[in-house]
């Protein structure tokens, strides 16, 4: 008789979730995985692919207004928010359908529940009051929005998880925050034709970020029509039917139909009986402390992706689960590298980044050079469109070394994961300069800048 009811026990069907759960069941563990909502988690059912499917949507309006520079009629378009909403919705679901077609392909077995740890072996499943047994519990139950102190009027908001379903396009919407969603959801608003204000407390939106790639966004975004208020929060929230006011902080107010806060995101760690198996949270971010094989503060119980709280991208997540796996089934240790870890905001335009900003490189090394460039892009020469590109490189000046690329634009994301692998392998300026440019692209720019437009070296102590 088997010690235990399962090898593994996941909780969480999301991306890390489920690649953790196929891999160790591919070493011949026996594994169930529990998901209370549906396979596939956030990124799949309310994030990163359905918010592509809408920043591609939007990209449409400016499509057709940019072609008629090319010599294009087209007649007047219309949009309709339903079906969008409608297709997306069958995309998510064959998405999910996917996903779950591939754990139970695996031999993982998947129980549609929530569950929570009793002890360091032990998962109670809620649905039917079930306990299960594992040698090793692993918990992928990833982030949810977080709306910040209470306000009056918050029960009025709406997060990113709503925003997918709103029954009809809010001719004007409040959106507060500064980072990747609050702005992806802004351009994607924006696109489809609302009227959208951006209201962010710090003083410029992209925090953490290159400085360079946070004014060059804000200032295309205002172009666009996006108003954005910084240095202020929002107070309170009046309905008026259907119809919404926004108290700010600075004593202002805005009418709107949609009042949506992507302020960040929390980890998932409420009611998971944390407490009662001994596992520890990292008091710095609320996530669940673990080292650098994600295991947690008790032996059997590991934790990965967000939930933790470290490096909060599906990637990463997805990474952090193999690794798992790999270590623990498979039997040969693997710890997940984070660094250098490129992202991208969808947000319009575009981000792609990898690597340190510009003011990490110069608080970590002695010399710093800087290449950057802005310019406009072939098609705008055209369409008539204002608007700029932005390229930027961050390099060591005493090593050549490449530390950093930044970049504000069309396809910005998929530049960055190919120069992604060059500042990987550690590829210095010279290589970069040595590699013959691919014409006409906005991406021969990074191999040709020659000559660096700053240089900063930072004075020894005395």
């Amino acid at each position: 008789m088997a010690e235990f009811d399962v090898d593994l026990f996941v909780i969480g069907g999301g991306s890390g979730g489920v690649r953790a759960a196929r891999i160790a069941a591919g070493y011949g563990a026996r594994v169930m995985i529990a998901e209370e909502y549906r396979m596939g988690g956030t990124c799949v059912i309310r994030g990163c692919v359905p918010k592509k499917l809408f920043v591609i949507g939007s990209h449409f309006r400016h499509e057709i207004e940019d072609a008629a520079g090319f010599g294009w009629t087209v007649p007047s378009a219309t949009f309709d928010w339903p079906t969008l909403i409608a297709n997306k919705d069958k995309e998510i679901a064959r998405l999910e359908a996917a996903y779950t077609a591939n754990v139970e392909k695996s031999g993982a077995q998947i129980v549609k529940s929530r569950a929570v740890i009793e002890d360091k072996h032990t998962v109670r499943l809620l649905e039917n009051d079930r306990k299960i047994t594992a040698k090793y519990i692993l918990i992928a139950t990833g982030g949810a929005p977080n709306h910040g102190a209470p306000i009056p009027g918050i029960e009025h908001v709406i997060s990113s998880n709503e925003a997918f379903h709103l029954a009809k396009l809010p001719k004007r919407i409040v959106i507060q925050g500064g980072g990747y969603i609050a702005l992806e959801f802004a351009g994607i608003f924006a696109g489809f034709g609302s009227d959208v204000t951006v209201i962010y407390r710090g003083d410029n939106i992209l925090r953490g970020f290159d400085e360079d790639v946070r004014a060059h966004v804000r200032a295309e975004m205002e172009k666009q029509g996006i108003t954005i208020l910084t240095g202020c929060t929002v107070t309170k929230v009046d309905r008026h039917g259907e119809e919404f006011t926004t108290h700010l902080s600075n004593g202002s107010s805005l009418a709107s139909d949609q009042v949506m806060f992507a302020i960040g995101r929390h980890p998932a760690v409420a009611n998971l009986g944390l407490e009662k198996a001994g596992v520890a949270i990292n008091p710095r971010n609320g996530g669940i402390a673990v080292d650098h094989f994600s295991k947690s503060s008790v032996d059997s119980i590991y934790a990965i992706g967000d939930v933790t709280h470290r490096f909060n991208l599906t990637p990463v997540a997805i990474r952090e689960g193999h690794a798992f796996a790999d270590s623990v089934f498979g039997k040969r240790e693997v710890q997940v590298d984070h660094a250098n870890i490129p992202t991208a905001v969808f947000s319009q335009p575009e981000v792609g980044t990898v690597g340190l900003t510009e003011t990490e490189a110069r608080a970590q090394f002695s010399h710093i050079d800087i290449y950057k460039t802005t310019f406009r892009p072939i098609k705008a020469t055209m369409s008539g469109r204002d608007t700029r590109v932005l390229m930027k490189l961050v390099v060591d000046g005493s090593t050549d070394r490449v530390l950093g690329c930044h970049i504000v634009g069309d396809a910005a994301a998929e530049i960055t994961q190919a120069v992604a692998i060059a500042v990987k392998m550690k590829a210095t300026k010279a290589d970069f300069d040595a590699t013959i440019a691919l014409h006409p692209t906005a991406s021969e720019e990074l191999v040709t800048m020659r000559t660096p437009t700053a240089r900063h070296v930072r004075q020894a102590a005395e």
